[in-house]
């Protein structure tokens, strides 16, 4: 399931992995593999023995701007994240 940029903006400060990976459109597995090896693609903080990526690096990487000025477009989604395999 992808994320719309609303959805994206709406996002509390600080967001789970399983979030950060819905909004990159990558499976839960995937994301927990590539945070234990230090590859997920936005900076992943531990807190408590828990991953947790903040907004604005997650906003950041998907080149949306917190302060745009203009609202989203609610159906236009989030792009996708390219994974090399």
């Amino acid at each position: 399931m992808s994320m719309t940029k609303a959805e994206a903006l709406d996002l509390p400060v600080v967001v789970d992995l399983r979030t950060a990976a819905q909004a990159l459109c990558i499976g839960r597995s995937v994301a927990y593999e590539m945070a234990r090896a230090g590859e997920f693609p936005v900076k992943v903080h531990r807190f408590r023995g828990q991953y947790r990526i903040t907004r604005a690096d997650l906003l950041s990487y998907l080149g949306i701007s917190e302060s745009n000025g203009a609202p989203p477009s609610e159906s236009q989604p989030l792009p996708r994240l390219r994974a090399a395999r």
